[in-house]
């Protein structure tokens, strides 16, 4: 579903498909980072990253389906979406058992800027396995896995 569109994006013209790419490897950046940042200590910036990479996966997922993806940071109503474009069990699932810490990761993107929030350990390697198993689930249901 990936059509030959093309759109300026940062100035530079990009198809639906490089765009894709674009965001997929940049997703796999963040997720990069937010590993070396939890072995450094880093816990807040981990968690930054690991909304981005998860944010930017969601995005590139809507891609695919032919959606032009939302201006929207939430996570949450991007992997709605993608469960009424799919009707995935799994996602629906997801959206039930993960709804706390999808919450998080929004909130994170939020006080990342504007408020001190410290995250301890366990909550960063939690989020990381969520985001993880997120992703993989919504990559299987949406032909990206």
């Amino acid at each position: 579903m990936l059509y030959r569109v093309q759109r300026s994006v940062e100035g530079v013209t990009l198809t639906r498909l490089d765009e894709y790419n674009y965001l997929v490897e940049r997703s796999r950046r963040f997720l990069l980072t937010a590993e070396i940042q939890i072995g450094r200590g880093f816990y807040d910036l981990a968690v930054f990253s690991l909304e981005q990479a998860l944010q930017l996966y969601l995005k590139a997922c809507l891609l695919k389906h032919g959606v032009d993806y939302l201006r929207t940071h939430s996570a949450r109503k991007i992997v709605e979406i993608i469960y009424r474009l799919t009707g995935s069990e799994d996602i629906k699932r997801l959206l039930v058992e993960y709804a706390i810490e999808l919450g998080v990761l929004e909130d994170a993107y939020i006080t990342s800027r504007y408020i001190a929030r410290e995250y301890s350990e366990e909550e960063a390697k939690r989020l990381y396995q969520v985001v993880r198993e997120v992703m993989s689930i919504v990559g299987g249901a949406t032909g990206r896995g």
